[in-house]
């Protein structure tokens, strides 16, 4: 029977021919022993084990009849050990003890037990295969995995989902950030012991994802002490040029002039590391250290025209990490792991002038320091796990951990004594005082404590498994004027105008009209998010062959604003799963496998900060005699309005939460649809294929149209003035589903809310749509000791008129509050291929062992290029007059380019990118495989193609000329080089 999967364990099972005999599965490195019965047909399964190596045995009256050793127990997988007789057998059914024989199921590499998609890295492969040491290097090996947006550092999207629908565990703790939902903590490289990548059809178990799971085992230590060291070097010298970016050929002055000029960065960056394990008992208690330190200097030059003052920049990074680890095997059925991480970057970057004109950038003729950051980013994890297996069929695990993040940012030179002053006036010698306007808050944090218990449970044919987690998380964030909290603004009106343009009423005053605002804002605060879920799954061995998984999931999220009060909630958001292999042999030497399920997610905490934030943004306005000379405040003040103004009416209080949202807002869920087969084809080649459907149901966005809520008063006979303040309040964006109907709670300008029910056709948005179709097939060689391969391929289309949470057209980072949604305009002919669309993707890799001395090895991924857009105004005809002069952005937002409709992907798709990374490994037999030298060569032949470009195709009205149009944003990596020693002992 194949038993339930787990995000930190794997499973052994099989049948052993020997009803009623014993089953003792025993860890290598760290003596963990199980002894398991077999039923009354001879079967058996052990799950929750922790990863690693495992002999097994049949065992009778305490004598060994058969062994498989050295089974690798995988993250999340099954191993299907099993043997048989040659045919004869002994009274009562019996196996004869001197004709048991392993069947060899044990070196399978399929997994008959899983119903999702799945692919393992272990240590062992990462230290051979020529891959970036980051998380989501390795996660770019994976089938249906393609690289963000550049303007998403370090993100990955998942089988056509936006990078921030991912969720990230170490240890079976979710690391995922809690602020962006983009990327996660990390730990030192070499303290992975197995990464595994969820690309679909994950169980019950799981939730908060519609992209992808990565699910991180740290190592462990055994029963040998052992100590290592690496060092690698990635040297500047030895580092192709960037290609230089320039300005597209519009017809614009600007034509081929260099815009960015990339081919003077530098990047020099060593990392150095230490690793100790063994046992402090041995049998029963167990450490693993690890420590690196990673170091990096960079030099880059900013794009024109900003390049003259703060262009020339180095960047000094010291990133220290550190993870400690118990394994305490109280007894054989109790087992006790805790984690202990230390993720930290730390960041100087230094600020000079740089002149285009001249080329120059040495710091060395003078240049004087202009500006510049010290950043500290990150804290420490701690995570504890236990595992009992209570009885033979009853297993409980549970985990708890935490997790605290400081962000950082210190300005070089920043007095917070001092006044941001600027001068707007159109006179010579403008008073300026003052090197940041704004500043993030000092205090910002991330913070995560959460846990969960699941109970598994054997009965018969059936694998019982319930379970509850839950995860808070609390973020603070935000940004404040400088210096006391306001800054000046002196200006000038015409004597005579009356009011001051946008004043709020402050009359321009005599004289010249020269005028100053006392500038005022803050926004931010402290959010959370709690999420809880609870599950149940049945895994059904109908037989021998057909194994069913039944599961249901109930998902609960709730957003709380800087006040603590809920401002969306979502309860019993049902998640139907449902799985089914077949194993069509009996073998596990072909396997059919299908799935289908729903999946939930929630919205970080940066929602709140813009959408359910108090929010201060006011000016106040004065006239004055004079300006302190030392100071550039303004003497002498006199008020010309009556008091602080706001626009928007943001004078530091947090809107009515429930007014935030729509009501009964459904969360962002998708559901998924698996079809697939792996197959041996030889002892030496197993061969695979998938076909992934995926649906995007609901998404969460903000709108920003004043029409539905005015029209809807006014078709209710409400008063102009009314209609007007509905209308308004409307326009300050709220969360809602697009597509559907909503319901709103308006404040009427008393402080009563007012039901505003909208039916989609009001609010006049088209259908949500995002739909992922992908077909991934693959050939793989198991490593037989001397080489190991994998090629994968994958033909997918990712189509429709929302990305997701993001909007990498324009790098938008403002999770689920994109500019899509803000009025139906920008929909108009946004149904087309998505940016994570890549046609084709061809990844491979794999090494060759020449000799116990010598290895090579490779990684090559080809992906066909992104969809390009041209985006531009809105029409400017007069049936769209109205729209233009009340409503319309103005900006390129649109995609009409030319006052003609150009539909989302219509204007071809960048070039494909292509990437080979190369290899070589010495271990000198003299030190006895303890000492490897190592090169890699990536992107070896330094293609260096555009990942992304500017979408906008023109600015200042309908076919007016841009000179960014078509802009390259950035190019992908050149070719570096990294040395590497290892020793360990």
């Amino acid at each position: 029977m194949a038993s339930a999967q787990s995000n930190a364990a794997g499973s052994i099972f099989g049948t052993t021919g020997e009803p009623g005999a014993t089953v003792e599965i025993r860890n290598v490195d760290t003596g963990l022993t199980r002894r398991i019965p077999t039923d009354s047909a001879g079967r058996y399964n052990a799950s929750a084990l922790p990863t690693g190596r495992y002999d097994v045995s049949i065992q009778r009256e305490g004598r060994v009849l058969a062994t498989q050793p050295d089974v690798e127990v995988t993250l999340g997988g099954g191993r299907d050990v099993s043997f048989s007789s040659d045919g004869g057998s002994s009274a009562g059914g019996a196996v004869e003890l001197d004709r048991v024989q392993v069947t060899g199921t044990a070196m399978t590499l399929i997994d008959v037990s899983s119903t999702d998609t799945r692919t393992t890295f272990t240590s062992q492969q990462l230290e051979k295969l020529p891959v970036g040491r980051s998380i989501e290097s390795v996660a770019l090996l994976a089938p249906g995995v393609v690289q963000a947006d550049s303007r998403y550092p370090n993100a990955a999207s998942f089988g056509g989902s936006s990078a921030s629908e991912n969720a990230f565990y170490i240890n079976g703790y979710a690391v995922t950030n809690p602020l962006t939902n983009l990327g996660s903590s990390t730990l030192p490289f070499d303290g992975i012991s197995q990464m595994q990548v969820i690309t679909g059809g994950y169980g019950a178990e799981f939730g908060r994802a519609t992209g992808g799971v990565v699910n991180i085992v740290t190592k462990r230590g055994g029963n040998e002490w052992e100590f290592g060291g690496q060092l690698t070097y990635r040297p500047n010298s030895l580092r192709a040029d960037s290609r230089d970016i320039y300005y597209p050929f519009n017809g614009t002055p600007n034509d081929g002039l260099i815009q960015q000029k990339r081919s003077v960065h530098e990047v020099d960056s060593y990392s150095y590391g230490a690793s100790v394990s063994g046992p402090l008992i041995k049998d029963r208690l167990f450490l693993y250290a690890s420590a690196e330190v990673e170091q990096q200097d960079q030099t880059t030059v900013a794009a024109r025209p900003g390049g003259s003052t703060n262009g020339f920049r180095q960047y000094y990074y010291d990133i220290p990490r550190w993870m400690a680890k118990l394994d305490w095997n109280i007894t054989d059925d109790h087992i006790v792991e805790l984690t202990a991480i230390s993720d930290v970057t730390k960041n100087t970057v230094d600020y000079f002038p740089y002149s285009y004109a001249a080329g120059s950038n040495d710091t060395s003729r003078g240049f004087e320091k202009t500006g510049g950051y010290t950043y500290r980013d990150g804290g420490e994890l701690y995570i504890g796990k236990y595992t009992g297996y209570l009885t033979d069929n009853l297993t409980l695990t549970a985990v708890y951990g935490e997790q605290n993040q400081d962000h950082i940012a210190d300005p070089f030179g920043y007095d917070p004594s001092i006044v941001y002053v600027t001068d707007s006036r159109p006179v010579g010698n403008p008073v300026q005082r003052g090197t940041y306007a704004q500043l993030d808050f000092p205090d910002a944090f991330d913070e995560t404590k959460g846990g969960r218990l699941d109970l598994e449970w054997r009965v018969g044919d059936h694998a019982l498994r319930v379970g509850y987690d839950r995860q808070d998380s609390t973020s603070r964030a935000g940004e404040v004027t400088s210096g006391p909290g306001y800054r000046w603004i002196y200006d000038r009106c015409a004597p005579g105008v009356g009011a001051i343009p946008g004043g709020g009423g402050a009359v321009c005053p005599g004289g010249n009209g020269d005028y100053v605002s006392q500038y005022k804002y803050a926004n931010g605060g402290t959010f959370s998010v709690e999420q809880s879920a609870y599950y149940l799954e049945d895994r059904w061995q109908i037989n021998d062959q057909w194994l069913l998984s039944l599961g249901l999931r109930n998902e609960g999220f709730q957003n709380f604003n800087a006040d603590g009060v809920v401002y969306a909630e979502q309860k019993n958001q049902w998640a139907p799963r449902l799985g089914a292999t077949w194993d069509v042999f009996g073998d596990s030497s072909l396997k059919v496998f299908a799935n289908a399920g729903r999946y939930h997610l929630a919205m970080p905490n940066n929602v709140a900060l813009r959408g359910a934030a108090g929010s201060l943004y006011t000016q106040e306005y004065f006239s004055f005699t004079g300006i302190d000379p030392t100071t550039g405040e303004p003497l002498g003040l006199t008020a010309l309005g009556d008091g602080p103004f706001s626009a928007n009416r943001e004078y530091g209080q947090a809107p009515d939460p429930q007014s935030v949202t729509a009501k009964d807002l459904k969360s962002h869920y998708q559901d998924e649809f698996v079809l697939g087969f792996e197959k041996r084809l030889t002892d030496t080649l197993n061969i695979g294929a998938r076909y992934v459907h995926r649906d995007l149901k609901a998404a969460i966005d903000d709108m920003c149209d004043y029409r539905p809520a005015y029209n809807w008063a006014i078709g209710q006979g409400m008063s102009e003035d009314m209609a007007d303040q509905l209308g308004n309040e409307l326009a300050n964006c709220r969360l809602f589903n697009p597509g559907q109907s909503n319901t709103f709670m308006l404040d009427d300008g008393t402080g009563k809310l007012v039901e505003v029910a909208l039916s989609a056709d009001q609010l006049g948005f088209p259908k949500l749509k995002r739909m992922y179709q992908g077909i991934d097939m693959f050939v793989e060689r198991p490593f037989d000791g001397k080489w190991y391969g994998r090629l994968d391929y994958t033909l997918s289309r990712n189509y429709g008129n929302a990305e997701g949470q993001l909007k990498s057209d324009i790098g938008q980072g403002d999770v689920s509050q994109t500019q899509d949604w803000d009025h139906p305009e920008l929909m108009d002919y946004s149904n087309g291929y998505l940016p994570n669309d890549r046609r084709h993707y061809v990844k491979g890799y794999g090494f060759y062992q020449f000799s116990p001395e010598w290895r090579v090895s490779a990684t090559a991924t080809f992906a066909s290029g992104r969809p390009k857009n041209c985006m531009g105004y809105y029409p400017q005809t007069p049936e769209n007059d109205d729209f233009n002069e009340n409503y319309a952005y103005a900006g390129p937002y649109y995609f009409y380019c030319n006052g003609e409709p150009t539909p989302r992907g219509s204007q071809g798709r960048l070039p494909w990118t292509n990437k080979v990374d190369l290899g070589v490994t010495y271990a000198p037999n003299f030190a006895g495989n303890a000492l490897e030298f190592s090169v890699d060569v990536f992107n070896v032949f330094d293609e260096q193609v555009p990942q992304n470009r500017i979408e906008y195709g023109e600015l200042g009205g309908p076919g007016g000329p841009y000179t960014h149009a078509g802009r390259v944003i950035s190019y992908s990596n050149p070719r570096t080089v990294r040395f590497a020693v290892r020793y360990s002992f």
